[in-house]
């Protein structure tokens, strides 16, 4: 990458920024799909390629994009639960990707999540007493005598009744099951909260208690979000920032105005183009996108998009773009946006190409 693209990606410096609580920087997982006969790996799924942003105190970022793009497996990289294949993870100023696991096990209670599936999350051998205040007495938060009221006071937070203490998960719904889930990440007192798509399994009317319960709580304890969904509308409600992902790279990224009003990424449109309108009188401009999503073990050549754009142009089928930031605080990757001193560069670049493939 060259630098000119570094000095574009936002909050790239060394100097960290106190009001930055987690920045993401060139993040890349990528897992061994193939190997040969020694067992040397071939062939790499990039799950997450090349991801940067930063997310200050108190603010909510939501992530959205399709089914395999990368959202999941970028919020398991960011705490661990994946080793980084590249790219740093700062959090609180201190890079915390590449340090040891005796190092990171201390950090572990500032930084937790909330996964996707209530039902698979919580072990059905353990009382909800047990799921809740289990990481705190692990990590010494809370003393012996003082843990039954404590986990009673997180539960009360998270609209649990007392009476549940006792309780088996097998014994709740999917929203009082995913209440327990948070409930079991606020015990450790996190400052970051990656949520998985933590209503998707949820009806409409549940999934409105729970975002309002994760507002409330933010507000409360000062918690700061990571927010992946599926639901633009959810995002919409909940974000301050959205990053919009596609094949494993952010493609957007801005604020919740500048995404929602000002979109600038033709994938982004699309996306936003599918969301529909409670309104029987108004016509939706649906954006159909053609081909099926490529695949991440084999990406396209230049802009992973291109096969799937209707603005393609011939830059865009052999040179990926650049993550720059078209006005101020909204980043693009996208070769519309280029100046036409970078489009000529490019269009050099691709000639060059074409004249070493063909020697």
């Amino acid at each position: 990458m060259s630098n000119i693209e570094l000095e574009m990606l936002p909050n790239m410096s060394n100097a960290p920024d106190e009001d930055v609580l987690l920045d993401v920087r060139h993040l890349k997982k990528h897992f061994v799909v193939g190997t040969n006969f020694f067992g040397k790996p071939t062939k790499w799924l990039k799950a997450v390629d090349n991801v940067s942003f930063s997310l200050k105190k108190g603010k909510t970022l939501g992530i959205v994009g399709e089914s395999g793009c990368g959202k999941t497996t970028m919020g398991r990289t960011i705490l661990r639960l994946y080793d980084v294949t590249g790219g740093e993870v700062w959090f609180k100023g201190r890079e915390v990707s590449h340090i040891s696991d005796s190092e990171f096990d201390k950090l572990r209670p500032q930084m937790q999540m909330i996964f996707q599936d209530p039902y698979a999350s919580l072990s059905p051998r353990m009382t909800v007493g047990e799921i809740i205040g289990e990481a705190a007495r692990q990590h010494g938060l809370v003393s012996k005598e003082n843990y039954r009221d404590y986990v009673l006071n997180i539960m009360t937070m998270c609209g649990l009744q007392p009476h549940y203490f006792e309780r088996y998960p097998h014994e709740f719904s999917g929203g009082q099951r995913q209440r327990i889930c948070i409930a079991r990440a606020l015990a450790v007192n996190p400052e970051l909260v990656i949520c998985d798509e933590p209503v998707s399994a949820l009806d409409v009317s549940i999934q409105a208690q729970i975002i309002n319960m994760l507002k409330e709580l933010q507000q409360k304890l000062g918690l700061t979000y990571v927010f992946i969904s599926h639901d633009l509308s959810v995002v919409k409600h909940i974000s301050d920032e959205v990053g919009v992902m596609y094949l494993g790279s952010m493609v957007e990224y801005g604020s919740k105005a500048q995404i929602f009003e000002n979109t600038y990424h033709p994938y982004t449109k699309a996306l936003f183009s599918a969301v529909p309108v409670p309104n029987p009188h108004v016509k939706m401009n649906r954006v159909i996108l053609k081909g099926d999503i490529p695949s991440p073990v084999n990406p396209p050549k230049g802009c992973k998009f291109h096969t799937r754009c209707d603005r393609c142009m011939e830059v865009c089928k052999h040179v990926p773009p650049a993550y720059k930031e078209v006005e101020k605080g909204h980043f693009c990757a996208c070769h519309l946006y280029d100046t036409e001193e970078e489009l000529a560069a490019y269009e050099a670049q691709v000639v060059m190409q074409g004249t070493e493939s063909s020697k």
